[in-house]
């Protein structure tokens, strides 16, 4: 039996993290000690002056983690700290930041013409398809796949909840749209396929843990970034259209990577049961492309055609802030570095047990 055969249904069900992560500098370590002891008052005279904000490891653990509080939470700290109002001003502190950031470096174009978001949007996925899949297809090695699957489960062990706070704050078709497309990630009512539960298998079958935040000390800022990005656009109903846009711009660019990265661990032996997770979002994705781009995204701009623009920035946001991750992650590895923070959460036959730590 496979080990991804053998995983445990059990490990992926934990509700929450194990264990808090280590703090990386002022502003997590003010967050956690905040949260921590019930009281988050001091946060208003934390400084927050990250060199990057688009990257920062310290500002964005902080932001992660202010963000888990709306998912599972966080042990040791009290769900009712979810609306803790010196927590949600820290949180939007940091927000603020980011969006700053986020506005420079994405620029401020003018929107285009509601008929024309969807074709847009393939051009912008087409402009998406960059080296790095093609890299893990071809010649990463398993140290690179384990840190590649750590740097996503992030995101893929609670895939989709990001972008399902967007549901209620739309109406009409986009957003019957978007609750068909998200179906499919939680499986189509069947939770053996849930794309998180199928993504724990995979991280199971090339002897990761996929417990919830099992490796976050491990994730640096900059994934951490794409992360909360969408949780940005989702818990704001002002972002709608943002999360709508990069929702479609993330079905868009899916079925060609994730066949990449399923070949390249078929190249390296992996089993069917460990690629499942890239071979099913072939397939689906394959189908939800034409709903992201026509129904919900070209559908939520005919219904609200001043939103055009958000949409596009959503997109446009999406594609820079997962170029600048594709691109960290990648340079070490073509050097013989890992590309993640160093840690007490050791991955099997991964660079730092070859002496080669980043």
């Amino acid at each position: 039996m496979s080990a991804a055969a053998a995983f445990a249904p059990a490990a992926h069900a934990v509700s929450r993290m194990r264990y808090l992560p280590r703090p990386r500098g002022d502003v997590s370590d003010a967050l956690l000690r905040g949260l921590s002891v019930g009281d988050a008052a001091g946060l208003a005279a934390t400084p927050v002056r990250p060199d990057d904000p688009l990257a920062d490891d310290d500002l964005h653990l902080a932001l992660f983690l202010a963000y888990e509080l709306h998912y599972r939470g966080l042990p040791g700290v009290d769900d009712e700290r979810e609306w803790d109002p010196d927590a949600l001003g820290f949180r939007r502190r940091l927000e603020r930041i980011v969006e700053d950031a986020l506005r420079d470096a994405v620029g401020r174009e003018p929107a285009p013409a509601p008929e024309e978001v969807p074709a847009l949007l393939r051009a912008l996925a087409r402009e998406a398809d960059g080296p790095f899949s093609r890299y893990l297809e071809r010649s990463a090695d398993l140290a690179a796949f384990r840190e590649f699957l750590v740097h996503r489960s992030a995101y893929h062990l609670k895939e989709a909840d990001p972008h399902s706070f967007a549901i209620p704050r739309l109406a009409g078709p986009p957003k019957a749209a978007f609750a068909e497309i998200q179906a499919d990630e939680y499986g189509g009512g069947d939770g053996a396929w849930m794309h998180s539960f199928l993504f724990a298998r995979a991280m199971a079958g090339l002897g990761l843990d996929p417990t919830y935040g099992a490796y976050l000390d491990r994730i640096p800022g900059h994934t951490l970034a794409t992360v909360n990005l969408m949780s940005l656009f989702g818990l704001h109903r002002r972002w709608r259209a943002a999360a709508v846009g990069h929702l479609a711009l993330f079905e868009l660019t899916s079925t060609t990577p994730n066949r990449r990265y399923g070949n390249g661990l078929r190249r390296l032996g992996l089993d069917a049961d460990t690629t499942r997770f890239f071979d099913e979002h072939v397939e689906a994705d394959a189908v939800h492309e034409a709903i992201a781009a026509n129904d919900l995204a070209g559908g939520l701009v005919r219904f609200e055609p001043a939103l055009t623009g958000d949409v596009v920035f959503g997109a446009r946001a999406l594609l820079l802030l997962d170029d600048r991750n594709a691109a960290r992650m990648m340079a070490p590895w073509t050097e013989g570095r890992s590309s993640l923070l160093p840690g007490t959460a050791p991955l099997p036959g991964a660079f730092e047990e070859r002496g080669r730590v980043a």
